[in-house]
């Protein structure tokens, strides 16, 4: 799909990997709604950003939230073509604990927020993503998800986070199938240990230690590298259905 022109959808795009991407489909032409939590950086952002970019206040997980923010950006941008799915939160516990039983409530809260957030874009995004006219390949739309290495080997702790993260593969290719007939994709990326403002809070040391893990580059990932990938996928039409790996081939030790 060719990006310059179009209206795009960055969830989580006022940091991390979401600003990465948010910058690199502005950069390619796009016009960008910057989809993020009330506090966050996404006011800033868009202004910094002029004319290509607006700010959509919204929790992903809320319904009526999310239509108004997809709303806000088709009427804008007179249509939306990219969705990118960033925003997500993280939750490190056991399943059981010297406390007791892993609590029920930050459990439904990451799947809340991570895989019903993450749907409940999709399905506001492809319902106007299928009003559109389509491109000479018959396209309306792309939409990009972000999953995790941990859907796949998920370390000690991170039952909430892999669960949250594997439905999110597990409902890409479904998904693809289901909008196919609209022409619209659905790829999911999933990222290995990578600069986000998460891995910020954590001392030197321990961030050089994750990043001895990765067998090459033996470094971090930069959100910069996300979306690059991001761009890729929305430009290359044979990619759909599927989730790829931006790992550096690392293969998670039950315990990090």
């Amino acid at each position: 799909m060719e990006i310059q022109g179009v209206g795009a959808v960055v969830t989580g795009g006022a940091s991390g990997l979401g600003e990465a991407t948010t910058k690199e489909l502005v950069a390619a032409g796009a016009r960008v709604a910057i989809l993020d939590l009330p506090q966050s950086a996404g006011e800033k952002l868009a202004a910094e950003i002029g004319s290509s970019a607006i700010f959509c206040p919204c929790d992903v997980s809320n319904e009526d939230q999310v239509r108004v923010a997809v709303e806000t950006a088709a009427d804008t941008f007179d249509g939306i073509r990219i969705t990118v799915n960033c925003a997500g939160i993280g939750w490190a516990t056991r399943t059981i604990t010297r406390d007791g039983p892993h609590a029920l409530e930050p459990f439904r809260k990451v799947l809340e927020v991570n895989l019903m957030g993450t749907f409940n874009v999709i399905r506001f995004a492809a319902d106007r993503m299928s009003k559109n006219d389509p491109n000479a390949e018959g396209e309306r739309g792309v939409v990009i998800n972000t999953a995790s290495v941990a859907a796949f080997e998920g370390q000690v702790g991170q039952v909430a986070y892999s669960a949250s993260k594997g439905g999110i593969v597990g409902m890409t290719l479904p998904i693809a199938r289901d909008l196919a007939s609209f022409g619209i994709r659905v790829m999911t990326i999933a990222p290995g240990l990578f600069e986000t403002p998460l891995l910020g809070l954590m001392p030197e040391p321990a961030r050089q230690a994750l990043a001895a893990n990765v067998p090459f580059p033996k470094r971090l990932g930069q959100p910069a590298e996300y979306a690059a990938l991001a761009r890729a996928i929305v430009e290359n039409p044979m990619l759909n259905g599927t989730t790829i790996r931006l790992d550096g081939a690392i293969r998670m030790p039950p315990k990090g």
